[in-house]
């Protein structure tokens, strides 16, 4: 295990399994819907624009005998920008930290050069490490399911729709099987390593997908300012960070609309989650070029690696 805070529980059986499963696919492939059906509830936002997760996130799924560490992971792309370099960089980070892989493709699909990227890279850089081919939306039908073995052999298969949450459950046995024997590393009951700061962040920048086009979903980062909880409610201010007045003026609406369609949005959410009242305030500000100031990144909260890093 690597960069993870260990709690070590003393009641685990001596044939308790844990460790990591990275979870890899294309941009859109439904990486986080299949983790947040892995896990029963929503940990990871998920949107029908490609390059939603930007970081590592874990999602924790923990029975009497095993604890799997599902590490979501940014869509393996073509880097246009360092924030595309730092994602990408995320993705090899778990595929070597990884137990082992969980690779997610849409079977309805084709396969297109990402899909050919992720195989190479599972040829070249994790083997002996065991993967588990998830051929998503088979619902949709699975006429690809050939096309995707030709690029890698899995050491094993299944068909599911993560969306649906039709045979998700059955990859669990077959993950925990490859984990290392091991101790419970988080308690039973936590289903995530994310604090409320990030997860609030992350649902006030999924309404901005949905809720805007082109350039503006890839150019927001949110940043929680403040965070408190109170007897009554729960306050939270946040910051929207564009790269352009032009998509400041797009963020905000005529008048304050969209801005305040997306905190309304985004306050619903937070109140369903917290079961507590939540004022939320919203302000947008301009950091120009910002995905390709590694300064900036730092400030708003993502971390680049350095060059002396492991």
């Amino acid at each position: 295990m690597s960069d993870i805070d260990s709690i070590f529980s003393d009641d685990w059986p001596a044939d308790h399994r844990s460790g990591i499963v990275a979870i890899v696919g294309r941009p859109n492939a439904g990486k986080s819907t299949l983790v947040n059906a892995l896990l029963g509830q929503k940990i990871a936002i998920v949107a029908p624009k490609p390059q939603t997760t930007r970081t590592r996130q874990l999602g924790i799924h923990t029975t009497p005998r095993s604890q799997i560490l599902f590490m979501d992971t940014p869509g393996l792309h073509e880097p246009h920008n360092k924030l595309g370099e730092m994602m990408l960089e995320s993705v090899f980070q778990a595929l070597n930290d990884a137990d082992a892989i969980l690779w997610i493709v849409d079977a309805s699909q084709p396969p297109n050069s990402e899909d050919q990227r992720i195989a190479q890279a599972l040829s070249e850089h994790i083997r002996p490490k065991p993967v588990l081919l998830a051929l998503n939306k088979a619902d949709l039908g699975s006429q690809y399911a050939d096309a995707y073995r030709a690029l890698f052999t899995p050491q094993a298969e299944r068909a599911i729709s993560a969306l649906n949450n039709q045979g998700v459950a059955e990859l669990i046995p077959l993950l925990v099987e490859w984990l290392p024997l091991g101790p419970r590393y988080f308690p039973a009951e936590q289903v995530s390593d994310a604090n409320m700061r990030l997860i609030a962040a992350e649902i006030i920048r999924e309404k901005v997908i949905f809720n805007t086009e082109k350039e503006i979903p890839y150019s927001v980062a949110v940043k929680i300012d403040e965070y408190r909880e109170a007897e009554e409610r729960t306050f939270i201010s946040a910051t929207l960070y564009v790269e352009r007045d032009s998509q400041k003026g797009i963020l905000i609406g005529a008048g304050g609309k969209m801005i305040k369609t997306i905190g309304t949005q985004a306050r619903q959410e937070l109140m369903t989650l917290l079961e507590t009242p939540v004022h939320l305030e919203l302000n947008v500000k301009v950091l120009k070029d910002w995905r390709d100031d590694e300064v900036l990144m730092r400030r708003i909260g993502y971390h680049m690696p350095k060059e002396d890093d492991d």
